[in-house]
């Protein structure tokens, strides 16, 4: 009878063995193979690193072609001396994969619209995201600009090796080495390509010139009247004050765009609605940046400031680095995924980016001969669609196949990303719309960066940020030398008024983009006057002198309270600019601040509710920390926006544009009977009075569920954290106590905000200083994980260290790896 025991044990085995190597379900959640992910092994365990650890090492590759010796600092900022420039490269790349690879991996999976194949399809805006990002074409932008660098014989190489590198790591990992996201999702990193790199930075493309209101004001413009349109979506805020000062002299037009004859009647005057929403990347990101000359600070050097605001997440976006080859000698912050420094400065110049935040991205709408799609119109004609079929591989599933038709509208092939089988949320009209996107275009952004990292003077650079396409951005520059300048930098399509604000016919060349705008009528400044040149994603020019359409939303305030500071500053120090930098005034709410006081029926109110008058009375417009004024003044004019627009909005399409923030105060300090402030749903004519009034009572009863709930301190009502790029809480730093808000200098959201902070003061030796909101290792047991985001949240600096091959011996240094042939 021992047969049967031993069956029985031979059964419970086979079936823990089953088990333990099972992904699971859990609470609708799957979960890791228990026993692969606890094997003391080869499991989570494994992740836990040393507080010690040094990282020294001695590693050969046969691609080098000469030594490489990265030297580690004390925050784990590789310090990296080649004797040939693409080796640099790949052991950059072999350090981004070290330290950041399942970031770099995700990141490229999500731009690929292959988030699907990791993570399956529990959650089905996992595949509608997907099946945008495909619809969108980034795999196909990403090829074609793929193309474009194999053209590119510097460009060619350098990614090359950088690739050789990013693989040389993966070939070297074993199971147990697998950073722990790979062992909780279950999968394991393929091979790097090229093609990867240029799915990263056509991902960053979608993140900074991806964004579109064109089926949103579509609607707005079929549902409002023209007279009430433009007042609330005008041209040109009142608050402006633009990038290039206003009054400057632009080059003489050379590209006249032509609007169609029939512009109004099929286009400005149309009243079809475009029902069609989709994913969309954030309003806000954008950035500031700016450079006063010598003659305003201190030391007689010129400083340079940037800090890009994007999504603040764990792993960060950025992985600090210095790059030391015969060529040059450059430092600053790098993309995992990509070779080169993006933002920094090199032994002669510094250099930033602020996103341009222009339109390049506009619908057409598609007439198909029937739901075939095998035929459109164009031109009175005909013409065949050629398609491309999609494969999304979706994670222990049947693949999903998506057939996307491609049109030719003039001398540009574009998606119809939007048809009967994918509405992005559609919820009417069975129409089809093409994309026409900026991004598409063949371009060599890497090269820009590759140029400005050795860029010597104000002509390198002229001539390394005119390779720049997409995304536009406005490029600061300062040198040794005493120049500053500044571009708005990018291939613009050189439109007619009005021209992209709204989804478009796409049956005849008549509407299509007509040109882009020449180069040297770039908006650019350059050893200005005034001393300084900034931007902050505001509109680039005054559009009464500049010829071409710039489109509508740009954010005001930041620009101006950055120039009307500068513009007041003498004997600047870096120091000074740190203090610019993280300033938490809110200046849209100082420009609303006197009318909402001085409109208060104060007698209207109980008790509770002027307590929270007295807050705002006593509010000096600062974002801070500790403080409540921020949040009564967040809530309030919440509840005051609904207050003025909701009537007129109360039988709109469910998809539609809300006026820009800045025209509510633009409209009521122009005229204190705005016309908007009557509810039209009501028999009497309310009063900016009367508005101010009730939306503070609204308030009140929302601030007093905030404020029992102990959350009326900003910092606890905007909440802002740092979350892992696969939202896994335990791996976010959430909470962190810090001020700003979305109209100050210091731009600083929930989950938005500065993703790297620099001031390099151009002094004989340069002094360097920055932070961003992460740590240089992606790897959560590891103490460099996060070790940045304190300093990072208290609005600290860390001094950046170009390092010397005479430094070996510094005591900053934690560790040395060498890289042989």
């Amino acid at each position: 009878m021992r047969i049967v025991p031993f069956l029985i044990t031979t059964a419970i085995s086979a079936a823990l063995v089953i088990t333990l190597n099972t992904r699971l379900t859990i609470a609708g959640n799957e979960a890791p193979a228990f026993g692969s992910f606890l094997s003391p092994q080869h499991g989570f365990w494994q992740n836990a690193e040393p507080v010690s650890e040094k990282f020294n090492s001695d590693l050969t590759f046969q691609q080098l072609t000469g030594k490489v010796e990265v030297y580690l600092d004390e925050r784990l900022v590789p310090h990296i001396f080649a004797e040939q420039e693409n080796d640099a490269y790949f052991v950059q790349g072999f350090l981004h994969a070290k330290f950041r690879l399942w970031q770099m991996e995700f990141q490229t999976h999500a731009a690929g619209g292959r988030l699907s194949e990791i993570l399956g399809d529990k959650d089905p805006r996992i595949l509608n995201f997907d099946r945008n990002m495909r619809r969108l074409g980034m795999v196909y932008a990403a090829e074609i600009a793929l193309q474009e660098v194999n053209k590119d014989p510097v460009i060619k190489s350098a990614c090359d090796a950088y690739t050789k590198g990013v693989n040389a790591y993966i070939e070297s990992l074993t199971t147990s080495a697998l950073p722990l996201e790979y062992k909780l999702i279950g999968y394991k990193p393929e091979k790097w390509t090229n093609l990867k790199t240029s799915l990263f930075l056509k991902y960053m493309s979608y993140d900074l010139a991806g964004r579109d209101d064109d089926f949103e004001l579509t609607n707005a413009k079929s549902y409002f009247s023209a007279g009430d349109f433009m007042n609330l979506f005008p041209a040109i805020q009142d608050s402006l004050d633009p990038i290039i000062p206003k009054g400057t002299v632009f080059e003489k037009q050379k590209v006249f765009p032509v609007a169609p004859l029939n512009v109004d009647s099929v286009y400005f005057n149309n009243q079809d609605q475009a029902f069609t929403e989709s994913t969309k990347p954030d309003h806000d990101n954008g950035s500031n940046n700016w450079a006063v000359s010598g003659s305003k600070t201190k030391s007689g050097a010129p400083i340079l400031c940037n800090d890009p605001h994007l999504g603040l997440n764990l792993p960060s976006l950025w992985y600090e680095v210095q790059i030391s080859t015969p060529a040059y000698n450059a430092y600053g912050v790098s993309f995992p995924g990509a070779p080169g420094v993006i933002i920094g400065y090199n032994d002669s110049c510094a250099f930033g980016f602020t996103n341009g935040g222009r339109d390049v991205k506009d619908y057409f709408e598609i007439q198909f001969k029937d739901d075939t799609r095998q035929e459109y119109s164009f031109n009175g004609q005909w013409v065949k669609t050629t398609f491309r079929v999609d494969t999304i591989k979706i994670k222990n599933k049947a693949a999903f196949i998506d057939s996307v038709a491609y049109v030719q509208l003039g001398n540009d092939i574009c998606p119809v990303m939007y048809d009967k089988s994918f509405s992005g949320n559609r919820s009417a009209n069975q129409k089809y719309y093409a994309v026409r996107w900026k991004a598409h275009d063949a371009s060599n952004e890497l090269k820009i960066f590759t140029m400005l990292n050795r860029a010597k003077n104000y002509g390198d650079y002229q001539a390394a940020v005119t390779n720049l396409h997409t995304p536009g951005q406005n490029v600061v520059f300062a040198a040794k030398n005493g120049d500053i300048a500044l571009r708005t930098q990018g291939e613009w399509p050189a439109k007619w008024k009005g021209q992209g604000d709204f989804v478009m016919p796409g049956y005849d060349t008549s509407f299509l983009w007509q040109g882009m705008i020449p180069q040297d009528e770039v908006p650019y400044q350059y050893n200005p006057e005034r001393g300084f040149v900034s931007s902050a994603n505001q509109k680039p020019v005054d559009d009464n002198t500049y010829p071409y359409y710039l489109g509508r939303d740009y954010p005001p305030y930041r620009g101006y309270i950055i120039n009307k500071r500068l513009n007041a500053m003498s004997n600047i120090t870096p120091q000074d600019m740190m203090a610019l930098q993280t300033d938490n005034f809110d200046a849209g709410a100082a420009m609303a601040m006197p009318f909402i006081i001085s409109n208060m029926k104060e007698s209207d109110l109980n008790a509770s509710e002027k307590k929270y008058v007295d807050i705002l009375k006593a509010w000096d417009c600062r974002d801070e920390a500790g403080t409540t004024g921020p949040t009564v003044f967040e809530i309030f004019w919440t509840n005051f926006e609904h207050a003025v627009y909701d009537d007129e909005y109360a039988k709109a399409p469910k998809v539609i544009m809300r006026p820009f923030w800045s025209n509510l105060v633009d409209g009521i300090l122009k005229d204190s009977a705005y016309k908007f402030l009557d509810n039209t749903l009501t028999p009497q004519t309310e009063t900016l009075a009367d508005m101010v009034t009730g939306a503070l009572k609204k308030a009140a009863v929302e601030l007093q569920q905030v404020e029992a709930a102990g959350k009326l301190n900003w910092e606890k009502y905007k909440g802002t954290g740092i979350k892992h790029l696969a939202k896994l809480v335990p791996f976010s730093r959430m909470d962190l106590v810090t001020g700003g808000g979305g109209r100050a200098i210091n731009a600083t959201k929930s989950d938005h905000g500065p993703s790297w902070r620099m001031v390099i003061s151009l002094t004989a030796q340069t002094e360097a200083w920055g932070v961003y909101p992460g740590g240089q290792n992606g790897n959560i047991g590891s103490k460099y994980y996060d070790s940045f985001v304190d300093q990072w949240a208290a609005g600290k600096y860390y001094p950046l260290w170009m390092m010397t091959k005479e430094q070996t011996g510094d005591k900053r240094i934690l560790a040395k790896m060498s890289f042989n042939k």
